[in-house]
């Protein structure tokens, strides 16, 4: 503890203007076979230079501890959930886990590191006090490993090993009483063999993509709400009809009064009326909460975490759009974000999406990855999101971002999407 300790008040490998400034800290969500976040892996870039910098895991865990109690606050960070973070051999031995509460972290042991009487001691020791401990980008060798003698849960890169040794490395594992991650599960297909397979836990962008169905027809149930989305969409709003549309739902109704009388607006008189609260948004407001509230129905038979996820990307693109000479383009490229996971919630391509809502053309082209300055922006989104520093740098660079305001950015999206869906 003591060690660990000095370390964070010197700073190893990270300057002090480091700490609740710019943090760059992501999470990759960890899912069960329910498909419910059981966890989020917390990812930081080495270094805060101006540019990717990956060379030091001690400072890329030294800054996600750090930051991630004083700028975003942990609990606030990973939603209450537990956070997986990635620990070194040095960092293991200097105990710096001991400083995190053990109820809302998981230590996760790289893979280049060695089982050594030393590190096998310190794992020994946070397991005994209450730590989870997981084994990243696990190899079965036919000895095992001493690792797997402390490990709570082994993690499993998909894209990396056969499907005979995902099967026997689940096999094995779970007559040892160790539970397995599945990572890099891109498509559902994916997480179906793992779960078939036995795994427990997985990690990926799965719950992004649509699934693939032998016709694109949209369920009857999302029809309405897409509809009401072309409505909305429109390039001149009558409140009058909008009214119309909006009184056909009582949900919409509910949530409608609910949002405009809600603290968020702070108003001192109560709005009981439909075309008042939509007066009182205007039109640009009107379309954000519109595309909230349809896209929270749309995914109800979907994974939370993907409504977080396109919520988060509006808001992130939203504060970016000012900073890149954008400032009245913002409202389409909230929208652009918004709209980033239709094809998910809908399970059709994003073509058939795109053609069935009357977006800005710029915006429909970079969903579709077709090149313009929104499709950077929602580069610049996608490679914070995961982690991905190198592409995260190239993309802002691009935008001429100042890449230091984007901690903050992001630090907000989640905020806001917390408080987004309190009230949606």
């Amino acid at each position: 503890m003591q060690a660990g300790s000095q370390a964070i008040r010197r700073g190893d490998s990270m300057s002090a203007q480091t700490v609740g400034t710019s943090a760059f800290v992501a999470r990759q969500a960890i899912f069960n076979r329910e498909k419910e976040v059981f966890a989020y892996e917390l990812l930081s870039r080495a270094g805060m230079q101006n540019q990717y910098n990956a060379t030091d895991g001690d400072a890329s865990t030294l800054d996600v501890i750090a930051n991630g109690f004083l700028m975003f606050g942990l609990d606030e960070l990973t939603d209450g959930k537990r956070g997986f973070i990635n620990f070194t051999r040095k960092l293991l031995l200097e105990d710096v886990a001991a400083l995190l509460p053990s109820t809302m972290v998981a230590v996760e042991i790289l893979e280049n590191i060695e089982p050594d009487p030393e590190v096998l001691a310190a794992c020994r020791k946070l397991k005994a006090s209450g730590y989870m401990l997981a084994l990243d980008d696990f190899v079965m060798s036919a000895s095992g490993s001493p690792f797997l003698d402390v490990a709570d849960i082994v993690k499993v890169d998909f894209m990396g090993t056969s499907p005979e040794e995902r099967q026997r490395i689940a096999r094995d594992l779970a007559a040892r009483g160790v539970k397995t991650l599945a990572e890099k599960v891109e498509t559902i297909e994916q997480f179906e063999e793992a779960s078939g397979c036995g795994y427990e836990y997985f990690q990926g962008y799965f719950f992004a993509k649509p699934v693939v169905r032998s016709t694109s027809r949209i369920p009857g149930s999302k029809v309405s709400y897409v509809r009401m989305l072309t409505e909305v969409n429109q390039p001149e709003l009558s409140y009058d009809h909008l009214e119309s549309v909006i009184k056909q739902d009582i949900s919409f109704t509910y949530h409608l009064l609910r949002y405009i009388n809600s603290a968020w607006f702070g108003l001192r008189y109560k709005i009981t009326s439909i075309k008042h609260a939509l007066v009182l948004l205007g039109p640009k407001e009107i379309r954000k909460w519109f595309a909230l509230v349809a896209m929270r129905y749309l995914g109800t038979d979907k994974p939370s975490e993907l409504l977080q996820c396109c919520l988060a990307r509006a808001k992130m693109g939203e504060q970016i759009a000012p900073l890149v000479g954008l400032d009245t383009r913002a409202p389409e490229v909230f929208l652009m974000g918004m709209f980033s996971v239709i094809d998910a919630l809908l399970d059709i391509p994003m073509e058939e999406a795109m053609a069935k809502l009357p977006l800005d053309d710029q915006v429909k082209g970079a969903l579709l990855g077709q090149p313009n300055v929104y499709k950077t922006i929602f580069d610049v989104i996608l490679s914070y999101e995961k982690g991905n520093w190198e592409d995260f740098s190239r993309h802002a660079s691009e935008l001429r971002l100042d890449e230091q305001s984007m901690p903050a950015i992001y630090a907000e999206s989640l905020r806001w999407t917390k408080k987004a869906l309190a009230i949606a």
